[in-house]
């Protein structure tokens, strides 16, 4: 197939935290282009490359740029103990 190529790279893509190729990797799903199984996972590959940037500095200058401190008032904390 045609597709296989470039689905192979969205999938790798989408395992390095891309957010535009899961979306587009759950519209080739919804139009049968994509397997089941491959769409599930690039979703968990997904996932954990944004698990893996995250770190307690980081949420809490997110909750800082938003505004809202109070919200993430123990994460602040944690950062600044």
């Amino acid at each position: 197939r045609r597709h296989d190529r470039a689905m192979k790279h969205l999938i790798i893509a989408a395992n390095l935290g891309y957010d535009n190729s899961l979306k587009l990797l759950r519209t080739f799903h919804a139009e049968g282009i994509v397997s089941k199984e491959d769409l599930a996972s690039a979703l968990r590959g997904h996932q954990a490359a944004v698990d893996a940037t995250k770190s307690p500095q980081g949420e809490a200058a997110e909750v800082y740029r938003n505004g809202s401190l109070l919200k993430g008032e123990g994460a602040w904390l944690r950062v600044n103990k």
